[in-house]
């Protein structure tokens, strides 16, 4: 990963398309589209790829995840359950739902625990947003199997996990909807851009209209639409759609080729005692953009980032020191500092984010480094950076 290191003939072909057409917006204006309709390809292609019956395109993952909210009736006083590891937008998409985010507690596969979820539950839970994190699977089925039991709405942000499948299934389509990131850094990109995907028809229509105003898409003039619901402006434009429909139809070269490069990375250092490694519930089913690993503590995994770097063995991440993707560091959620009043804010379960603790997430994330597997190294430079890999962490151990 990511999908920019690839962009080439293929991109410049479909982005050719859309500019010698003049249209840039994914609806309407058939008679000069000369047959080129880009985003509406990229969800046929998307679903039949992924094995579900329905996707839509939107403007981003965070776009994808509000619009999932939105299209599962997820909405205001709803409790929703999600880890605490994750990029900061699966938490966004539910406060702007009006919803509540009850985070629970992860395990070794870096995920969402079915323990955790369990622990988590109350009367007032709806939904549960487990999230693939860093290319692998959660233990997915056992979350269903509680979602399904308890009657609980399953929500997966498979945003960084695209390609990803768990015993076969891609990853996202255990749920009522999954999402899906397509931005700069992601496995596949559109510069900016995320899909949903459901086997729920009715899930998809308002998905569908939601993310565009409500507009009911019927008929070719978009002047007579009507609207079905109150929604939102979550488009992608065909510029967008035209790359990303290049960049997914390389995605079987992609996951090769990751799984590849971290296999012999992964090999090398499985010879360093002390270390270990992110628990895959389905090992096949890894998409492999990043290696996640365990130092025996804190101190040791902060320094071997350090040691690693000062290498010249770039991507590599200590989560818990994070603020993108570690709740520790989400100090504006701690303070819910918004740019206006929330509505959690006025809510009798708003959660007092300053006090929430998940002491089992900290001592797993303080523990853990993931190392990003790029696709452009050369066999020279794979052999190099594991050669300095290992010897940067081993005199740590």
């Amino acid at each position: 990963m990511p999908g920019f290191e690839i962009f080439g003939d293929e991109e410049r072909k479909e982005v050719n398309d859309v500019l010698e057409t003049g249209v840039l917006f994914r609806y309407g204006f058939d008679w000069a589209r000369k047959g080129h309709w880009k985003a509406r390809t990229f969800e046929t292609e998307l679903a039949r790829r992924l094995g579900v019956d329905y996707a839509h395109l939107c403007a981003s993952g965070t776009a994808a995840l509000c619009t999932a909210m939105a299209a599962c009736g997820i909405g205001a006083g709803d409790e929703v359950i999600v880890p605490p590891f994750t990029f900061v937008a699966t938490i966004e998409s539910v406060l702007m739902a009006g919803a509540v985010p009850v985070f629970a507690e992860i395990d070794e596969t870096l995920c969402l625990s079915p323990e955790g979820l369990s622990s988590a539950l109350t009367p007032a839970t709806k939904a549960v947003v487990p999230v693939h994190m860093c290319g692998a699977m959660a233990r997915i089925d056992e979350i269903k199997a509680i979602c399904d039991n308890k009657g609980l709405t399953l929500l997966e942000d498979a945003c960084q996990s695209v390609g990803a499948t768990f015993k076969g299934r891609a990853l996202g389509s255990f749920g009522k909807a999954g999402c899906f990131s397509f931005d700069p850094v992601k496995t596949i990109t559109c510069g900016e851009g995320g899909a949903l995907i459901t086997d729920d028809r009715q899930v998809y229509v308002a998905a569908d209209a939601y993310a565009d105003h409500g507009h009911d898409h019927i008929g070719s003039d978009r002047g007579a639409e009507d609207h079905l619901i109150i929604g939102a402006n979550y488009r992608i434009s065909e510029l967008n759609a035209a790359v990303g429909l290049a960049q997914l139809r390389k995605l079987d070269w992609i996951l090769e080729t990751q799984r590849r490069n971290k296999a012999a990375l992964k090999s090398a250092m499985q010879a360093i005692p002390g270390i270990a490694f992110r628990q895959l519930p389905d090992p096949d089913g890894d998409s492999a953009t990043f290696l996640s690993f365990f130092m025996p503590d804190v101190d040791s995994a902060r320094q071997a980032v350090k040691a690693l770097a000062a290498a010249g063995v770039d991507g590599c991440f200590h989560w818990f020191d994070n603020k993108w993707h570690y709740l520790r560091k989400w100090n504006h959620l701690h303070a819910m500092k918004a740019a206006a009043r929330l509505p959690i804010q006025t809510m009798a379960n708003c959660p007092d984010f300053g006090k929430i603790a998940t002491p089992r997430s900290d001592a797993i994330m303080q523990r853990a480094i993931s190392m990003q597997i790029k696709l452009g190294w050369t066999p020279d430079q794979l052999e190099q950076r594991v050669q300095a890999t290992v010897k940067a962490i081993k005199p740590l151990i």
